[in-house]
């Protein structure tokens, strides 16, 4: 299993900027990939950023120049600086961990319990 806990949420003003951590505890060796995810209020869930063990990245397009992600494998840390945020960037911002398991040749996916990041004036 993977534990995630996220942490940096809170509220912005618009234009303003807020790092998002989430960290990794449990069998890490597994994670092939991380990402972050976000429920903005009365949508579902959508990919922000994600990048896999090799380094590649997968990003929507509302976080293309505003948003980047990091990871700190010494300290199974995955980041997500936001920066330029708007009030529709309000959402709660999930972490998440694809997970392969060789032996059993099966994968799974953790989430983390969300951070809310709010922006309003």
């Amino acid at each position: 299993q993977v534990h995630l806990v996220e942490s940096g949420g809170g509220f912005v003003q618009p234009g303003g900027s807020v790092r998002l951590s989430c960290a990794a505890s449990g069998d890490i060796l597994s994670i092939i990939g991380m990402g972050w995810y976000r429920n903005p209020r009365g949508n579902s869930r959508e990919l922000v950023e994600k990048i896999r063990s090799d380094g590649r990245l997968q990003y929507a397009d509302s976080a293309k120049g505003r948003f980047t992600i990091s990871r700190d494998d010494a300290k199974n840390t995955l980041y997500l600086q936001m920066d330029m945020l708007e009030p529709d960037d309000t959402a709660v911002y999930l972490c998440n961990a694809e997970c392969y398991y060789r032996d059993s040749n099966t994968d799974h996916t953790y989430w983390g319990q969300g951070t809310q990041v709010t922006v309003s004036t």
